[in-house]
This record gives C-alpha cells, sequence and structure tokens, in this order.
C-alpha cells in the first residue's frame, strides 16, 4: 500500500486492537448520472493512502484505454470494477470500499445513477448512516436528486452531505454553489427534518476532498473527510428499546440451548427480564455468548447469543423485548413501498414478505397513493410500476413485530419477494398497524347503481308472524365481564319463550366474516361495522340480534346506533370493575398468553354514559342480568309479556 511502512518495534497486537474498536461509519454516495460518485470515492481512497500500489499501477494503466481523463489518473476506475461499467462509464451494481482514519473506519456504497438501478441504490442506503448526495455544478438538481434525496430520507438516514462536485468547470464559481444550494434547500423543506451539510468539491482535482481546494477560498467549512470524520452518528442508534430478532436457534449438544440474532436496538445484560413475541412468555437472561466469551453488557447493534433461566418455546423470526416493550404485533400494516421491477405491483397478489429473520406470505390488500418524487404530492393509484414510490396496505398471514420505521430501521423495514422468481421486487418501510378499515363508516358502496331489492314481506307481517319486534342489543362491557354468557344465556331464554334472536358474539365473528382483523382501535371498530351490518339484516328479517362486543368507543357504539336504527338499537353495558375481570380472564391481563392489547389497560374503555341498562355482572351473576335484560324488552315492546 501507499501509506507509511510500520515500524517493526510498533506493537502489532496493539496497534490491530486500536483499529478493531475505532467507530465504523458507513456512507452511501448517490445522486445522477456522471456527477461524480465513483470519482469522489476513487479520490477518497487515493488521497487517503488506501490504494495497493498493484492496483494502481492497473488503474493508472487502464485510464488511458477507459478513463474520461485523457492519459491522467482516473479515480473513477478504482470503484468501477465490471468490465461493463468501465466500457460504458457508468456503475451498475453496488460497489462496496473500505478505508480507515486515524479516527474513523469506513465503509462506502458507492450506488448507481441510472434510474434503472433504484434497486440498487435503495439497497445501498438501507445500512447507511450517512448520504452524500452529488450534484453536478453545471447542471443543478436533477430528477435524480429528488429521487435520491427522498428515498434516502424514507430509509431514514439521517445526515446528508450535498457535494456540490465539478466546481473547476464552473471556475469555482461562488454563486454557483449558492444558487444550487438554495435550490435544494427549497425542496428539502418538503422532507422529513435532517442534519444537512454543504461542500463545493472537485472530486476529480481532489478539492475539497481530503485536501483543502485552493481555489475556494470563500468557503470556510470541512473537507468531505473532516465532516465524516466527526458526524455524530453514535446518537441515532437506539438503545432504549430492546429489539432482538432470533436468526438461529443455537444447539450443539444436549446442554446447550442459545438464541443468536443481531441486537437492532437497545442493551441488555445477565439478569434482565425478556418476553418472547409473539408468544408473550417471559424469562430472565442466563449468559450472553460471544465468540470472544461471555458479556457482561451488550447492545446494538452486537451479535450475540442469549441463554435463557427457562426452558420457553424460541424459534427464528421470534423477538425478544421488554416485558414493557411497545412494539406493535400485527398483521395489518400501513407502509411506504419503493418498488424495483418492471412487472408492476397489483394489489391483491401474493407475496413473501421477509421482515427480520421472520418470512411469511402477505399480500397488498390496498394502494393508498402513489408519491411524485418531484413534487412529493401524492395521487391515487391502482398499481406501482418500476421505481415508483406509494403509501400501500399490507396484510400478512402470520403476525409481525414491529417499530415504526422512524424508530427503528431493523424493526421498520421489509423486503418483498416474488414467489415464483424468487427477486427482491421491492423495500417497504412501516408507518404503523393498519387503519384496519375502520374509515368505513363513511364509506360508500364501489358502484352508483347499486339498489337494495325491496322485501316482499312487509315489517307488520314479520311482527305479527313472530310475535316480537326487530332490535339489536349491544351487551358492552370489559373482557371478562360475561359479555357471551350473557348473551347466549339470554338466546336461550328467548327461545324458551318462543322467540327468534340470534347472538353476534365478537370472537366468533373474527373467526370468519372478520378474521383478517386485528385488535387496534380502527380494526375494533371495523369489526362492530361488519358485524352490525349483519345485526341490521337480522333485524330487517324480523329477527332480533344480540351483539356480544367490548366497543370500547363511545363514538363507535354512536356509529353503530346510527347504522342499525336508534329505534332498534339498545345498549346493556356490564358493568364488572377490573379487577373482576382480570382474576376472571388472568392471562389476557397479563399472563404468559397475553397478545393483544387489552381495553381498560392498554387503551381506555369508555363506558357507556347514555345505556338502556347497566348491571353489575359480578355482583348479579348470569341469571340475574337475563332476567333484567328481559324485563327491559318487555316495557320497551319488543317481545310479549
Amino acid at each position: 500500500m501507499t501509506t507509511t511502512p510500520i515500524d517493526p518495534a510498533v506493537d502489532i497486537v496493539g496497534y490491530l486492537k486500536q483499529h478493531e474498536h475505532k467507530e465504523l461509519l458507513r456512507f452511501i454516495t448517490c445522486g445522477s448520472v456522471d456527477d461524480g460518485k465513483s470519482t469522489l470515492i476513487g479520490r477518497l481512497l487515493y488521497d487517503s493512502k488506501m490504494i495497493f500500489e498493484d492496483q494502481l499501477a492497473a488503474v493508472k494503466k487502464d485510464s488511458a484505454r477507459f478513463g474520461t481523463t485523457g492519459d491522467d489518473f482516473d479515480p473513477a476506475l478504482l470503484t468501477d470494477g465490471l468490465r461493463a461499467e468501465r466500457e460504458q462509464g457508468i456503475t451498475i451494481d453496488v460497489a462496496y470500499r473500505y478505508f480507515t482514519t486515524p479516527i474513523r473506519k469506513f465503509i462506502i456504497a458507492d450506488t448507481p445513477g441510472h434510474e434503472q438501478y433504484t434497486r440498487n441504490m435503495a439497497t445501498g442506503a438501507s445500512t447507511a448512516d450517512v448520504a452524500v448526495l452529488l450534484i453536478d455544478a453545471r447542471h443543478g438538481i436533477m430528477t435524480q436528486t429528488r429521487r435520491h434525496s427522498f428515498i434516502t430520507s424514507l430509509l431514514g438516514i439521517r445526515h446528508a452531505v450535498v457535494a456540490i462536485n465539478k466546481m473547476d468547470l464552473v471556475d469555482w464559481d461562488e454563486a454557483v454553489f449558492s444558487r444550487i444550494r438554495d435550490d435544494y434547500l427549497k425542496f428539502a423543506s418538503r422532507l422529513p427534518e435532517r442534519d444537512t451539510t454543504f461542500i463545493p468539491m472537485s472530486a476529480l482535482k481532489g478539492a475539497n476532498v481530503v485536501n483543502r481546494g485552493e481555489r475556494m477560498d470563500w468557503y470556510d467549512g470541512p473537507t468531505l473527510i473532516e465532516h465524516l470524520e466527526k458526524v455524530p452518528v453514535a446518537a441515532d442508534r437506539n438503545l432504549r428499546d430492546l429489539r432482538l430478532p432470533v436468526q438461529w436457534v443455537n444447539r450443539p449438544n444436549l446442554d446447550f440451548r442459545g438464541f443468536s440474532g443481531s441486537l437492532a436496538a437497545g442493551v441488555v445484560r445477565p439478569g434482565d427480564e425478556v418476553m418472547v413475541l409473539p408468544s408473550r412468555k417471559r424469562s430472565k437472561v442466563s449468559r450472553i455468548v460471544t465468540f470472544d466469551g461471555d458479556l457482561d453488557r451488550a447492545q446494538a447493534p452486537q451479535a450475540i447469543t442469549l441463554t435463557l433461566e427457562d426452558e420457553i418455546d424460541v424459534s427464528r423470526g421470534d423477538m425478544f423485548v421488554r416485558p414493557d416493550s411497545q412494539i406493535q404485533v400485527g398483521t395489518r400494516i400501513e407502509a411506504t413501498l419503493v418498488w424495483m421491477h418492471q412487472d408492476p405491483l397489483v394489489a391483491g397478489r401474493e407475496y413473501l414478505i421477509k421482515h427480520t429473520s421472520r418470512k411469511t406470505p402477505g399480500v397488498f390488500a390496498a394502494i393508498r397513493n402513489q408519491i411524485d418524487v418531484n413534487t412529493l404530492e401524492s395521487s391515487p393509484a391502482v398499481a406501482l410500476g418500476l421505481n415508483e414510490i406509494g403509501k400501500v396496505q399490507l396484510v400478512v398471514n402470520e403476525p409481525l413485530c414491529f417499530d415504526p420505521y422512524a424508530r427503528n430501521r431493523t424493526t421498520g423495514a421489509f423486503i418483498v419477494i416474488d414467489r415464483v422468481t424468487n427477486i427482491t421486487v421491492a423495500a417497504g418501510m412501516i408507518d404503523g398497524p393498519s387503519t384496519g378499515g375502520g374509515e368505513h363508516w363513511d364509506t360508500s358502496p364501489g358502484s352508483a347503481t347499486l339498489a337494495a331489492q325491496k322485501s316482499l314481506v312487509d315489517a307488520a307481517a314479520r311482527r305479527e308472524r313472530l310475535r316480537q319486534s326487530p332490535a339489536t342489543i349491544l351487551v358492552t362491557g370489559l373482557s371478562g365481564s360475561g359479555k357471551s354468557d350473557v348473551a347466549h344465556a339470554l338466546e336461550k331464554r328467548l327461545f324458551e319463550r318462543g322467540n327468534a334472536s340470534v347472538v353476534l358474539d365478537g370472537q366468533s365473528m373474527r373467526k370468519g366474516l372478520n378474521r383478517d382483523l386485528g385488535f387496534s382501535a380502527a380494526e375494533r371498530s371495523e369489526n362492530l361495522r361488519r358485524s352490525m351490518e349483519v345485526a341490521r339484516l337480522l333485524n330487517d328479517a324480523g329477527l332480533i340480534a344480540i351483539g356480544s362486543f367490548v366497543a370500547p368507543e363511545e363514538a363507535t357504539r354512536d356509529r353503530a346506533r346510527e347504522l342499525v336504527g336508534g329505534d332498534r338499537f339498545l345498549v346493556v353495558h356490564l358493568d364488572a370493575p377490573i379487577e373482576h375481570c382480570r382474576a376472571q380472564l388472568p392471562d389476557l391481563y397479563g399472563g404468559d398468553a397475553k397478545s393483544v392489547a387489552v381495553p381498560g389497560v392498554d387503551f381506555p374503555y369508555e363506558a357507556p354514559t347514555d345505556a338502556d341498562l347497566v348491571l353489575p355482572s359480578h355482583e348479579l351473576g348470569t341469571e340475574a342480568c337475563v332476567d333484567r335484560i328481559e324485563a327491559m324488552l318487555v316495557e320497551r315492546g319488543v317481545i310479549d309479556t
């Protein structure tokens, strides 16, 4: 290497240890075609004296054949290693390069500028701490500049360097630099806020890359390498939340069972209590095992193996978290998607979704909109084509344990794989749990030509035949208050009286019509909405519908009343205290089986303020509750005396 020889008297082991523990920075270079990305990286390697002499000799020989600088040394050839890249003078694949300075170690991802290779650029950006966005000073901001700025922002890169390159071709003019900087700031004002530094440079001449440019004395900021050595990225790592996706169950012999993976966030120590998702089983960490021996403490992004004090079921794809973790567990997700394949994404087709170490089939139930990379405005879309970006609703077969991407780049990201070709076709960033269709209370039918067919049997004839008036009785209360028991006992009582009724139980509805819904507030709302649509049809047929639902929100119950009809809708509140309910369902309220957010614990249960009947079910018991509901139905004229 063209670097200072090591003195034989130097402690080689100490020297290697010093470099082993230096902080690592990953950065990506991106921008439009011919903005000088490969030249910039070649200059960084050359001026940092990180080039082997035989490699340098080969590049100087190829400069006359493939280079763009005549017989002079062309730094771009240090990174454009593919023959096709040298012949065309472009970057096709992601090229990773490594170098070090006395302060930091660096991994560079040199990514393509061509639009057709956006997938390669997104791959390089997915693990980067800093994005170096190159702009040709002659041309200013291009479409790819906007696209790459948007994608690196979506991918959570919090530090950006806007390198305004080729200043030598605009006579080192400060006015050109200022104009491009102002144009970029205007565009970037619509992106999420991040740390952005502007550096004028000439990668070919080596100005403001490693060494300061003598022709730009008007610029008093850092060179690129000075900035990269000092940019604070350690604070970007999430050490608050414990996230350890299990990649491998390590069982070398009968006496050892460990769970291996790379910490996506947080800190863990022996003795810490941990919970495994999605099973919610708990244990304590016994050992933290690594190749170099056991650790007293590990933090992201270390690769470790945990052993536990208890023998609990843990498999690849599960995740270790703290017992009080706020991580989401569900099958319906809202996400931002970068589509990377020539065949477009069409809602409804099944793909494989790889999230951390879990792989599961999934479909995109809806394409919310498409985002224009130039204006950052959204517009309706029925498909996403190559390099297009959009908001989507994803539904997967197996529950995923995820965070919003803004909180954690590992647990908030996924890739989409074509099931036939096994090709990665998209990268996704999770925005949060899906609304699950809770907004459909106000949704109009998909066609204006739909018309309800009027029944040939009128309501009066049904009342005379069935000797009852149709009604929907919503039995609501906390989980464990006895709703299902009361609903089914009421159905039996009415049957014995000769009345016709049907129970719509929340859990039974989730096993059939509503099996695609989770347990977020919006999905609970949608569960009730669909069920009340069924209740209305039952009422139209003259029957009594008995609904057993937690229905924790007052506003949602009000919408149900509007849907069914105020004259038909009755609310019975089983007002059992949470202590009683917890005793009835200990697993649901905090035991090992707890797998969903519980009303009254994880979010409020809003007790009805206008219930038709309030019953202390914990004091009365099931039959006494049914007696009082029966009396109310007689009083309201729903059934005869």
